[in-house]
């Protein structure tokens, strides 16, 4: 869901991560910009990854996709937007480079932007995740057998390493090394992707996000269920997965109409044709 709405920046903080390098300095030149392009009557805040605070208009999150990750999750049962700057590696997720934020800075001033909406999965084990949740044994490498089930209707056994269930979000991540398609973000709908199944009739499933999806292990063990690959619980018999009731919302600029597949081409150098000798 896109909306076309103004954002509240009077009280706007920006979130460094410590364990890389220049995102505390960086994150103060974001702040300083902001200020004296009297986007905000006060220089945003600037907290670390680990304080974020509550009483936020708008949150700016400096790192990789893992640290944007983390703020959308914190923000999202408060309803308030994020954007990210990306000092990481891939930085599928964040929307713009260090050098580009007098570019960001511009976009902001003119409204040249959109919120969009971004559907996040919760399990019986209290964690909820934006990009996907995996099912794997705690304390072995060893394949598991996972029965899924979908309403509480059987669907399948897996003899499998893991299994991930994925947001539209998350379907370029985990999910799609795992073999799993890209779905577009604004897709209602959730994937289940097997990790190395042992099997060659194991094949990833599109489901609407409506539906209930519960996973039952099989064998007396303990296995864990990890949040965009942060936020981990531990389970023993089964796993309850739903839709959250709270969405994602992330500030994404207008560069095209779209960017979805132009990120896909730039960051996934999808459907690149291979050089000619």
């Amino acid at each position: 869901m896109n909306e076309n709405v103004s954002l509240n920046l009077e009280n706007t903080v920006v979130i460094f991560n410590a364990d890389i390098e220049g995102s505390k300095d960086f994150a103060g030149k974001v702040s300083n910009a902001f200020y004296k392009c009297n986007l905000a009557k006060n220089a945003p805040k600037i907290c670390a990854l680990d304080d974020m605070p509550e009483s936020v208009s708008f949150a700016i999150a400096i790192g990789g996709d893992g640290t944007l990750l983390k703020c959308a999750r914190y923000y999202s049962k408060l309803n308030i937007p994020v954007f990210g700057f990306n000092m990481g590696r891939l930085g599928y997720l964040s929307q713009a480079l260090p050098n580009e934020l007098e570019y960001v800075i511009e976009k902001i001033k003119n409204k040249d932007y959109r919120l969009e909406e971004r559907l996040m999965l919760k399990s019986s084990a209290n964690n909820i995740a934006l990009n996907d949740m995996v099912i794997k044994k705690e304390l072995n490498a060893r394949t598991s057998v996972l029965d899924l089930y979908i309403n509480d209707l059987p669907v399948c056994s897996y003899m499998a390493d893991g299994l991930i269930i994925s947001t539209p979000t998350g379907s370029t991540a985990y999910a799609l090394s795992a073999g799993g398609p890209v779905i577009t973000p604004g897709m209602d709908c959730f994937l289940i992707v097997p990790i190395c199944p042992h099997t060659l009739t194991a094949r990833p499933i599109v489901i609407s996000s409506s539906e209930t999806v519960t996973v039952k292990m099989c064998e007396n063990a303990g296995y864990q269920i990890t949040a965009d690959g942060q936020d981990t619980k531990h389970f023993t018999k089964e796993v309850v997965i739903t839709k959250n009731e709270n969405c994602a919302k992330l500030l994404l600029l207008n560069k095209d109409k779209k960017d979805f597949y132009r990120i896909l081409r730039e960051k996934l150098h999808w459907g690149v044709a291979p050089h000619k000798c």
